[in-house]
């Protein structure tokens, strides 16, 4: 995951497949206004909690936008970064399984699709406890989230996991307290809003009864 020995920058081009950046008009109390916003696709995620060993699974990956992040705070040169100074594990995430929403298919299918080839468990779709539907990134994007819920056992598990394609993805598992510990930490986590939000709902909603 992190032996990548060349970083650079360069424009975004116009037929990305993911984002669409464009400027919006509009007038308010009288006042001709505008705004600039990225259309990306809507997405799912999963807090899942595997109940034959009591652990909460996650998945870890690189995050070019998050590593960009980390070196542009400091004052890092992006035209030529230094691997040394700015190594890629500050790019690492711990998120919950999640995926974007692009194939022809009901959201709970999707998000079911993604924890078998992410974290390697085979679920019925209908296992899925909806938790929230939300907006991310309300400023620049407003992206809509569907967080679920769903419980799995070790016989549940079929495959590896990992991604598909040139996906690079750690499974990481934690115990309840271990979780409790990501909310906790006083410095930067490289972990999203919802990831943290997750825990926290299922802290709130289902830790008591495993």
């Amino acid at each position: 995951m992190e032996k990548i020995n060349k970083i650079w920058v360069g424009p975004l081009p116009a037929d990305s497949a993911y984002i669409k950046p464009f400027r919006i008009y509009y007038v308010q109390d009288g006042k001709e206004k505008t705004w600039d916003i990225l259309k990306v696709h809507d997405s799912v995620c999963t807090i899942i909690f595997n109940k034959s060993r009591k652990k909460l699974i996650f998945v870890k990956q690189f995050r070019p936008a998050v590593y960009h992040a980390e070196v542009t705070s400091d004052g890092g040169d992006v035209t030529n970064i230094n691997l040394d100074k700015y190594p890629p594990k500050l790019g690492i995430t711990i998120e919950m399984c999640a995926g974007i929403v692009d194939k022809n298919k009901s959201w709970r299918e999707i998000a079911r699709e993604e924890i078998l080839e992410e974290c390697g468990y085979d679920i019925k779709a209908d296992q899925l406890e909806k938790v929230l539907s939300y907006r991310s990134g309300v400023g620049t994007q407003a992206s809509r989230q569907i967080m679920y819920y769903c419980e799995v056992t070790d016989n549940q598990k079929k495959f590896l996991g990992g991604g598909t394609g040139n996906e690079i993805i750690d499974i990481v598992e934690y115990s309840v307290n271990e979780a409790c510990e990501m909310l906790n930490q006083k410095g930067t986590i490289n972990s999203p809003s919802s990831c943290l939000l997750g825990v926290l709902w299922f802290l709130m909603n289902k830790a008591s009864n495993n």
